[in-house]
């Protein structure tokens, strides 16, 4: 490899290889560089080839082999439209996952491609459309497509930053307590969850400003109706008001509801003002099922996030090095929690912990 430190040079990636298309160090999805030896296998510098180079070097192929593929393959440049993304495979569709662009909507644009009408105005002047509207128009077909969803500028700086305070008012009072597992296998679960955590209704005194967050959260999900999924949505947990210390903390990579216990839309929103991922790290990042691909979401500020909680959605909250602070809410299919009552009742093992974990935080929505 030039520069040093052996192995082979990279060359531009070709788009149409779809789904091996990212670092294979880092998982960097834009400006790769196809391994030159191989052609299998990506980098997003040459830095990052050579650092892999001790493992790479065991699967990567024959240079003799590379100059066959060479002689059959277009380069790159050639090959690959200019600016064209990478696509990810998510549910039969494909999602851009480069800059979130197909799964991110800011709230203040009017939804159905730009119709300039203005919906909610908040009191520092920023302009929202109806939440039906957001929830008809942009949500219900991202979440069919994608099963992620992202809205930006939710509720607006002013009551973005009082729902933050709350949070650090309550965060100061000592009421968070170590995330628990689901299943205590491991003997030290601060190695699979750091993060600390209260649970509130939104109700307390301190805490109204999160209050009118939840509403608007019942009242996105009650305008999707009948409309994500198959789910018949009539309730859902409290809010999990959730810190990252930093130091490094993180939960690794895990599914919210892997044995049916009712938890169908994972929501969270984000409370980190001026959040850099490259800097502070904390990127939640989620494995959409059965592909190597998959999506990083900044925890920034005034940030809304809707999930699939169940085996669809493995994720993970990489390393944080700053405070980071989080509230999600779980919605519960109705059918499937009560089934799933019906399996605890009878002492099923396996949904024993998920339910003893929630049930206590069930509130009825719709």
């Amino acid at each position: 490899m030039a520069g040093g430190g052996g192995g082979p040079g990279c060359e531009g990636s070709n788009e149409s290889d779809g789904d091996r298309q990212y670092c294979e160090l880092c998982g960097k999805i834009e400006n790769l560089l196809r391994c030159g030896r191989c052609r299998n296998s990506f980098y997003c510098s040459k830095e990052h080839q050579r650092q892999d180079w001790k493992k790479h070097k065991l699967v990567c192929k024959s240079a003799e082999q590379s100059k066959r593929d060479g002689r059959e393959t277009e380069s790159a440049a050639a090959a690959a439209p200019h600016g064209k993304q990478r696509e990810l495979v998510v549910g039969g569709a494909t999602l851009r996952a480069l800059n979130e662009e197909d799964y991110t909507q800011k709230s203040g644009e009017a939804c159905g491609g730009g119709s300039g009408r203005r919906g909610e105005e908040r009191p520092n002047g920023h302009h929202r459309p109806p939440l039906q509207k957001l929830a008809l128009e942009y949500i219900i077909p991202c979440m069919s497509r994608h099963g992620i969803c992202v809205l930006d500028d939710f509720l607006g700086p002013e009551l973005g930053e009082k729902i933050a305070g709350e949070v650090r008012a309550l965060h100061s009072t000592g009421r968070f307590t170590d995330g628990q597992l689901v299943s205590q296998k491991s003997d030290s679960p601060k190695d699979i969850r750091g993060d600390q955590i209260t649970w509130v209704e939104g109700k307390e005194v301190g805490c109204r400003a999160v209050g009118h967050l939840m509403t608007s959260m019942d009242d996105l999900i009650r305008h999707c109706g009948t409309k994500l999924g198959n789910f018949r949505i009539n309730g859902r947990t409290k809010a999990m008001v959730a810190c990252y210390p930093g130091k490094g903390t993180g939960y690794v990579r895990h599914v919210d509801n892997p044995n049916g216990d009712g938890r169908c839309i994972t929501c969270i929103y984000y409370l980190n003002k001026n959040w850099d991922a490259k800097v502070n790290g904390g990127v939640l990042r989620i494995f959409p099922e059965g592909k190597s691909q998959f999506a990083d979401i900044e925890p920034k500020f005034d940030r809304l996030l809707f999930f699939w909680s169940d085996r669809r959605n493995p994720h993970e909250v990489q390393p944080a090095f700053a405070t980071r602070y989080a509230i999600t809410v779980w919605y519960f299919d109705a059918d499937e929690r009560a089934r799933a009552k019906e399996k605890y009742q009878t002492g099923e093992k396996s949904v024993r912990m998920e339910l003893n974990k929630s049930s206590d935080e069930v509130t009825k929505v719709f």
